[in-house]
């Protein structure tokens, strides 16, 4: 895929970036008022490098994750899995889960993943931008920097629409809208060739959120 871009290309590109604004955490339809969630990864820290075996140049599987407490009102669970710094007007999506149980604490590595009908043992596994289901994995353009993929954890209360099958980004964050109860953000970063500086998305989540 995008490890094809010749590298002098993604150098052109350094500066086009969706940007940390675009987020779906931060738009103003989900509310910005909600909660914190603790979210991590036993495979890298926050702002950490993406160990390969999670990107397409390695195996590919998706990254495991862990949860503190959620709200006790909570009904489900949805995460969505963006790329900040896409050479693109929007966020690239790696990976939309919904329905994830309230008590499950955690994601273990390799369950972003669908059967045919886009359902897996804790959710139903949604569409990427790529117009497939599961993870995909992260693959920048060689040369244009340090891409910031942001793992967003939503808490949902009673009353949360339904997003219908195989839901992708729009979908999710309709569903989600006054629904939200707290949010988790966690940042892997990833890059081929030289990396660029980028602004840590955590400043618009904090923005959005005070």
């Amino acid at each position: 895929m995008l490890e094809h871009i010749p590298a002098w290309l993604g150098r052109t590109l350094g500066n086009v970036r969706a940007g940390a604004d675009k987020l779906a955490i931060v738009q103003p339809e989900l509310g910005g008022t909600f909660g914190a969630l603790d979210l991590s990864s036993p495979a890298f820290a926050q702002e950490a490098r993406l160990p390969p075996r999670f990107t397409a140049d390695g195996e590919g599987v998706s990254p495991p994750l862990i949860w503190g407490a959620v709200p006790e009102e909570t009904a489900l669970l949805a995460l969505l899995v963006e790329d900040a710094d896409a050479p693109a007007p929007q966020p690239l999506v790696h990976a939309v889960m919904w329905g994830l149980p309230a008590d499950a604490g955690l994601l273990e590595e390799g369950a972003i993943v669908a059967d045919g009908n886009g359902l897996a043992e804790q959710g139903d596994v949604g569409r990427h931008s790529y117009l497939g289901e599961g993870w995909l994995p992260p693959d920048p353009p060689t040369g244009h920097g340090e891409h910031r993929y942001v793992f967003q954890l939503f808490a949902l209360g009673a009353g949360v629409g339904d997003p219908g099958a195989s839901p992708g980004r729009t979908a999710l964050v309709r569903a989600m809208t006054g629904h939200v109860l707290a949010a988790g953000l966690l940042i892997g970063t990833y890059s081929r060739g030289e990396p660029a500086e980028a602004a840590p998305a955590q400043t618009a989540f904090a923005a959005a959120s005070t």
